[in-house]
């Protein structure tokens, strides 16, 4: 992990501040527009991104998509042919995973969702392209990305083009050619924020982002927050949180409060026992539907991101987070989630816990039981979900 300064880089809350911010980056682009998202919804806000990128395509400015063949498998065949046709690029990644089948690879999917404006701005983080609203009978989706500017964007335009070049290669089986090296340039300094951009893939950066968080909380001295919509980590990373919380950090996590996917929730309940006896505080956020992937150690280390902490995402799929050194933006993001957590989460006690009836304390082993067996049927996993 190679931290680079000298960047300026806005914490973005919610679709409500993430969306206008990318679309105004979309309408004044000059040269290109490369975008990376796990779904790309047909409702309202994928409407106007598609909209805005199909305008962008039209005055002269090249427009590249990538979209997973799963969570986007109906963009292709929709607003897929509306950029298409304003003269936009268009790739799916792992087409074939859209069909059922239980094949390991095809469990592998592209969870990131970035977004590279004219190799100048780039955006990163745990927003798809989807309302944040689409749950009438809850408030929206939480989550957060980032706007980066500065030397940093450099690396994510060079990796965004890289993997277009790979799956571009996958399809047409020939290399495609590469990328002019105007279009990644190194910019010069925006800021004063030191950051390093890390990703998850399953060759060279296959435990990237788990150890950057390990290593986080093995330094761990105050205070760790961490909000992770999917939560079931491995033996190793829970070692490490119960370890900091007996050093004396104060150790919180916010997770999801409601039942999103069913067997991922109640798997996830299962390890609140251990967590709360080792000192973990657990708030279960309840408004809505938690999406965040974000975390905060001490006062100057911060991550916003795709990654979940749980096997899909650290150890499936394609994934992208950005790791802050900035006592400011640790500071913004540590006040959000404190303002989550007291205005829209409950916090879980050892007493509430334990008050659980004997179907749900069942219910929670089985479902955890049934995802290691899962991992296991895979071979996905390893050691750190061998209990």
């Amino acid at each position: 992990m190679i931290f680079l300064s000298g960047n300026h880089i806005e914490l973005l809350e919610t679709g409500a501040e993430y969306f206008p911010a990318l679309l105004a980056a979309i309408a004044a682009a000059k040269q290109t527009i490369q975008l990376e998202t796990y779904i790309f919804a047909a409702d309202a806000t994928g409407k106007a991104v598609t909209a805005a990128l199909a305008a962008a395509a039209r005055r002269g400015v090249t427009v590249r998509v990538l979209v997973d063949g799963f969570g986007a498998r109906d963009f292709p065949a929709g607003l897929g042919r509306e950029l298409v046709a304003a003269g936009g690029e268009l790739e799916v990644y792992r087409p074939e995973a859209a069909r059922l089948a239980m094949r390991r690879n095809r469990l592998r999917r592209l969870h990131r969702k970035l977004a590279v404006i004219d190799g100048r701005i780039a955006f990163v983080g745990g927003i798809n392209i989807i309302d944040d609203a689409d749950t009438p009978t809850l408030g929206p989706r939480f989550d957060y990305a980032v706007r980066i500017e500065g030397p940093l964007v450099a690396q994510i335009c060079q990796d965004a083009h890289h993997l277009w070049r790979l799956v571009g290669w996958a399809r047409l089986k020939r290399r495609p050619p590469k990328p002019p090296p105007h279009l990644c340039a190194s910019l010069p300094p925006a800021g004063q924020m030191s950051a390093a951009f890390v990703v998850r893939d399953n060759l060279r950066h296959r435990r990237d982002i788990e150890e950057a968080y390990l290593a986080a909380l093995t330094n761990a001295q105050g205070e760790v927050v961490i909000a992770s919509a999917y939560f079931l980590p491995g033996r190793r990373f829970r070692h490490a949180l119960c370890e900091a919380a007996a050093r004396g950090c104060r150790v919180t996590v916010l997770l999801q409060g409601q039942v999103e996917y069913a067997l991922l929730h109640y798997a996830t309940q299962a390890l609140y026992g251990q967590l709360l006896k080792s000192g973990v505080r657990i708030f279960e956020y309840r408004a809505g539907f938690l999406h965040a992937k974000v975390a905060v150690v001490d006062d100057g280390w911060a991550t916003v991101g795709s990654s979940n902490i749980d096997p899909f995402s650290l150890l499936l799929a394609r994934e992208a987070n950005v790791v802050i050194r900035d006592q400011g933006f640790a500071a913004r993001l540590k006040d959000s989630l404190a303002r989550a957590m007291a205005k829209d989460a409950v916090e879980i006690t050892a007493a509430d816990f334990h008050r659980s009836g004997l179907f749900i304390r069942a219910t929670r082993w089985a479902a955890y039981g049934l995802v290691r067996l899962m991992l296991g049927v895979t071979r996905y996993g390893g050691e750190d979900y061998r209990e």
